[in-house]
């Protein structure tokens, strides 16, 4: 999977994630197949929110392909007490933010946005081409607008 000094550099940015964002009270890497690669979520089960994660990726898939529209990139939840907040990260890693219910949604998507693509240029960089998915499409600059995640065979 991912080497482990990447996955050292995936942890140092959530951390640096949740200490520019105060009011996030976690934050997840996962591959799009529910793996954890590093969490820091004091407090919430990380496997059992990466394969959540992979569940909920699956759907939101399904939904902008039959939508038309276009390649997933984020999905926003809320809950009574928060928000759980997933971003693509790469072509092969999602981003899940849990943050409670003060925080500014605007900066959360500004904030995770910017942490996926970089979370997604560790963990795409670190692949080797041949692990890579096979409809992954090559990786665009984090600043390319339509970065999505390949699409799940139905």
């Amino acid at each position: 999977m991912v080497p482990e000094a990447e996955v050292r550099d995936v942890l140092v940015e959530l951390q640096r994630l949740r200490a520019r964002v105060p009011l996030l009270s976690g934050a997840l890497a996962a591959s799009t197949d529910g793996l954890v690669l590093a969490h820091d979520t004091p407090g919430v089960e990380a496997e059992g929110v990466a394969a959540l994660t992979a569940a909920a990726l699956g759907v939101s898939i399904r939904m902008t392909d039959a939508t038309g529209r276009g390649g997933f990139r984020e999905l926003l939840v809320r809950g009574d007490s928060g928000y759980i907040a997933t971003y693509a990260a790469g072509s092969s890693a999602v981003l899940t933010l849990l943050a409670e219910d003060r925080i500014n949604v605007g900066r959360l998507h500004l904030e995770g946005r910017r942490a996926g693509a970089r979370i997604g240029e560790l963990v795409d960089a670190a692949l080797p081409r041949t692990e890579r998915p096979v409809t992954a499409a090559p990786p665009r600059p984090a600043t390319a607008p339509g970065r999505t995640l390949p699409q799940r065979p139905t």
